[in-house]
């Protein structure tokens, strides 16, 4: 062996792996002692997990401290999170069956059987982390699998928190504690160490540490990058949209990626929809304010984190302008799109670039060229009556997720007005860089095994004539 093969570890290194691999080894051992459970007892503890943060008083406490921890968003966002959130996403999969025969394709005589895949390594993000350690957890054990969740650095005790309320449930309804690991912790190494030792990862966070799972060497569950683009046509009920608008837009002081970040009025509504705008607490920024606000947003060409998820009177502090005490959020008129005009990217924060487009067709040219700079295959939704419209956009965008007169960050996630799949996991497609589309819950977290027999009646082989039909005449 070449010495330019020798791998090098430092002790700092080893330490890192052992601790890991004995944390995975707890996880693997619970895992192992519930695969037989009925799909009664698993609904059961995932009731019990969900119960522990969200009861009365409880999600009160877990919403301060996160805001304490983490100095991002607010309170009311993340009560809303972990009391709401967390109940939905409960009421989302407690009926689906996940033990056992899960479907039956009768037509083909294919059942189709539901088993675990053993450990989940989980990465939780600072934005979000009062909700996600839950959400996460209860799709794991959903599928009989255990869970170890890598926290932001920045949350670590918020996840230790949560993750203790659930051991604690899991205890009390006779199940080991160890179906829910914190690192309690956290480091980039340790994260690392976790998703090359666990079964299968499931990332939300960053770009850097969302490719690192894809890298890892484990089959990786990631979300993309979130930009979402929102487009307001002429049929649309601009009170509604305005008051929705404003909604997505402040929600926990825009601390998700599915935040409304770039809305587009269409010509014919401009002026009006976006007095509406100003009516719901938008400040539309002049020139300079919007110079200042730029130096402040990015710091060398990356997001400044001291202002994400923060309230509009502390980011204008820091970019040195006064704003009206009414002040919901920021409206920046922008034209243009990619690195020279870093409006039109992810902002993280109370901050919505605006742009007029002539109506639906430079709509869509335009919800293209911004996510093709950042958040392409995410989201992006639209105001509208007309069902040409909306089917035009959905069929023309680069898109997984079109949501359709509801607010984006409340929405594309699930909630009970809709019927998407509750997660805070995104699958944005080959266009995201991940390997789904859907709105990752237990079903992905399963291995299937797929019972084929004969069938009653074999098949038979069309005709060339009805299988080919007119291309041999073409091909001849």
């Amino acid at each position: 062996m070449g010495v330019e093969n020798i791998k090098f570890v430092s002790a700092e290194q080893a330490a890192d792996a052992k601790e890991i691999a004995a944390l995975v080894a707890r996880a693997r051992a619970a895992q192992e002692a519930i695969e037989g459970y009925t799909q009664e007892r698993v609904d059961d503890l995932i009731r019990a997990m969900v119960w522990s943060v969200a009861r009365p008083g409880t999600a009160e406490e877990i919403a301060r401290h996160t805001v304490e921890e983490t100095q991002l968003g607010n309170y009311d966002g993340k009560y809303l999170k972990i009391f709401r959130k967390t109940r939905a996403a409960l009421a989302d999969i407690i009926d689906d069956k996940s033990v056992g025969v899960i479907e039956e394709y009768l037509e083909r005589a294919i059942v189709v059987l539901a088993k675990p895949v053993g450990v989940i390594g989980a990465l939780s993000p600072s934005t979000n982390p009062e909700a996600t350690p839950v959400i996460k957890a209860i799709n794991a054990v959903k599928g009989r699998n255990a869970i170890v969740i890598a926290p932001h650095p920045r949350a670590k005790l918020t996840n230790k928190l949560v993750c203790d309320k659930m051991r604690a449930a899991l205890t009390a309804m006779g199940a080991p504690a160890d179906l829910v690991i914190a690192i309690e912790t956290p480091t980039l190494e340790k994260t690392n160490e976790l998703m090359k030792q666990c079964d299968r990862i499931l990332a939300t966070g960053g770009r850097a540490m969302v490719e690192a799972a894809y890298s890892s060497g484990t089959p990786a569950l990631g979300v993309g990058a979130g930009n979402a683009v929102i487009t307001v046509d002429e049929s649309a009920d601009l009170d509604d949209a305005a008051e929705k608008i404003r909604l997505s837009k402040t929600l926990d002081m825009a601390a998700s990626c599915s935040s409304d970040n770039s809305v587009l009025l269409v010509d014919a509504i401009h002026d009006e929809m976006l007095a509406k705008l100003v009516e719901k607490g938008g400040l539309v920024l002049d020139d300079g304010q919007k110079a200042k606000l730029q130096a402040v947003l990015w710091v060398d060409g990356m997001l400044n984190p001291k202002i994400v998820a923060q309230p509009p009177e502390t980011i204008a502090g820091m970019a040195g302008f006064a704003i009206p005490e009414d002040t919901k959020f920021f409206i920046v008129p922008e034209t243009g799109t990619g690195p020279d005009h870093p409006f039109s990217g992810e902002k993280l924060t109370v901050t919505m670039a605006l742009y007029r487009v002539a109506d639906i067709d430079e709509a869509i040219a335009m919800t293209n060229a911004i996510q093709s700079y950042q958040g392409q295959g995410h989201s992006c939704g639209i105001y509208s009556r007309s069902d040409t419209n909306i089917m035009k956009l959905a069929a023309a965008t680069r898109t997984c997720r079109v949501m359709v007169n509801q607010p984006q960050a409340a929405s594309n996630s699930g909630n009970l007005w809709n019927g998407m799949r509750q997660t805070f996991s995104l699958g944005c497609g080959s266009w995201g860089g991940t390997g789904t589309s859907n709105n990752i819950t237990w079903r992905d977290l399963i291995n299937e095994t797929w019972v084929s027999k004969p069938l009653a009646t074999p098949k038979e082989l069309p005709s060339d004539a009805a299988l080919f039909g007119d291309v041999i005449r073409k091909l001849a």
